[in-house]
């Protein structure tokens, strides 16, 4: 078993040496293709470049080296390492995330069953202390505590793409030019 905390009091440091902040790290895939996703954006524009990818990647691959080196490596089996942008329909796993997101429509679900129910879907009202909350397409207002979430994402929407601003365009003529042929 890996223990995700550990290895988020390793990475953690490592992608806010770059300035990055650290969305979530999470290993999965079993024993057929064990993974471990690490998930990053910058703060000022809530995205990754792939050159901020390939920089992470090698300094969490150096760090893991050198545990492992050390007879300290926090996972025991050969795995495949991805880091990547959080993306538009983007995991939402901190408090902020359900904040800074509010008004965009979300799936959450939950560890356990509330009130008979285990999955929630509708538009994100926001955050208060450690309460999320979702209004569904009733209208009904569902109040959940941070801590019981299990996972928790943006549903992509034309809202949602119109809030979401690339960092660059560059190349999106060429890729509609070589499309047009």
């Amino acid at each position: 078993m890996v223990d995700l905390d550990a290895l988020n009091a390793i990475i953690a440091p490592e992608a806010e040496a770059m300035g990055l902040a650290l969305v979530r790290v999470a290993f999965f895939g079993g024993e057929s293709d064990p993974t471990l996703q690490v998930m990053a954006e910058r703060p000022d524009t809530r995205q990754l470049t792939i050159d901020d990818c390939a920089d992470l990647s090698r300094r969490i691959s150096d760090r893991l080296d050198a545990l492992e080196e050390a007879g300290k490596d926090p996972i025991d089996q050969a795995y495949r390492l991805e880091v990547s942008s959080p993306g538009i329909d983007r995991p939402l796993t901190r408090r902020a995330d359900f904040a800074d997101w509010a008004g965009h429509e979300a799936k959450i679900s939950l560890k356990e069953k509330r009130d008979g129910r285990q999955r929630f879907n509708g538009e994100l009202v926001g955050i208060d202390g450690d309460v999320v909350t979702i209004s569904d397409k009733e209208g009904v207002e569902h109040k959940l505590p941070f801590d019981a979430i299990d996972t928790a994402k943006l549903v992509l929407t034309d809202k949602l793409i119109a809030a979401t601003i690339p960092l660059s365009f560059d190349g999106a003529d060429e890729l509609e030019e070589e499309g047009q042929d």
